[in-house]
């Protein structure tokens, strides 16, 4: 169904809308590149060529060039999964490396498959050999390896940080629902809304990753305020969906807004905590200074 698309300057643009009381951000705040680009997509299109080409090899030779398309076409998956996770471990200032090395999984993948697609046209060992370490190599050489190594971990509890993996993943996933409820609304306003909250909360999951003594004190709002936030935007998605209510609408405009102001003041909270710490560790070193005779 085509959907109008409404804003500051629309002509059927409310000015009493609770979305225009909250401060606006520039159009392009927060905004991210998909690490998926257009390269890593072009990936799917040999196994695809392999696959048409091989049907009229006969039974034998469609198979292996089956298998071979199969093997790519994994490859092709796991390339984007990897280069995912990749984008998310450079966002983070502290993170671990991921457990599954995809890209480098891809490439191998890719190496065997053009090395099956090799030995499709000319059997034998030393062809397939070649074709499929120059594939791997290539793959390497475009999109490069997996972080081997932890970013940021030094002095960090594992145990602790855990803790917050787990308290993240259950957030994304109540932020991910809420993105997915108030689709069916078909509001364009309301989903712009929901990306602006989803900022602000992710600003305060990546402060709590960066220190974890923060989980504490971020826990209730990260699980229970998130999960009342998306329960609120089922229902306000079911009801606006049936009855187009205006007054359901602005409520949960209101309730964003509410929300997000709640989570930025407790996000500036966490980070004044963070910097009072610094001080007081750094009025600590200074006397342990002093009395070794040293003067600053």
């Amino acid at each position: 169904m085509a959907q109008r698309f409404g804003g500051q300057f629309s002509p059927d643009d409310n000015s009493d809308d609770p979305i225009d009381t909250a401060p606006r951000s520039g159009a392009y705040h927060k905004a991210q590149v998909n690490p998926v680009g257009a390269r890593s997509n072009v990936m799917f299109l040999p196994p695809i060529v392999l696959a048409a080409t091989s049907i009229n090899d006969g039974a034998i030779g469609m198979a292996v060039g089956l298998a071979g398309a199969g093997v790519l076409i994994l490859g092709a998956w796991l390339l984007r999964e990897g280069l995912g996770a990749e984008a998310a471990f450079n966002e983070r200032k502290v993170a671990r490396r991921p457990g599954f090395p995809r890209k480098i999984a891809a490439a191998v993948l890719t190496g065997l498959g053009a090395g099956i697609a090799a030995y499709s046209s000319e059997p034998g060992i030393i062809a397939p050999l070649i074709f499929g370490a120059a594939a791997g190599a290539l793959h390497i050489g475009a999109f490069g390896i997996d972080p081997m190594k932890d970013k940021g971990m030094e002095g960090i509890d594992t145990f602790q940080q855990d803790r917050v993996a787990r308290v993240v993943d259950e957030a994304e996933a109540h932020l991910d629902a809420m993105a997915d409820a108030v689709k069916r609304a078909g509001d364009r306003q309301v989903e712009a809304r929901v990306e602006r909250f989803q900022i602000k909360v992710r600003e305060m999951i990546r402060t709590v990753e960066e220190d974890p003594r923060d989980l504490t004190a971020a826990k209730k709002f990260l699980g229970v305020y998130l999960m009342g936030a998306r329960d609120a935007a089922v229902k306000f998605s079911d009801i606006y969906d049936r009855s187009q209510d205006r007054q359901a609408r602005s409520d949960f405009m209101m309730l964003l807004t509410d929300l997000e102001e709640s989570f930025g003041k407790k996000t500036e909270k966490l980070l004044l905590d963070n910097n009072a710490d610094l001080a007081v560790e750094i009025d600590v070193l200074r006397e342990r200074l002093q009395r070794e005779g040293v003067r600053l």
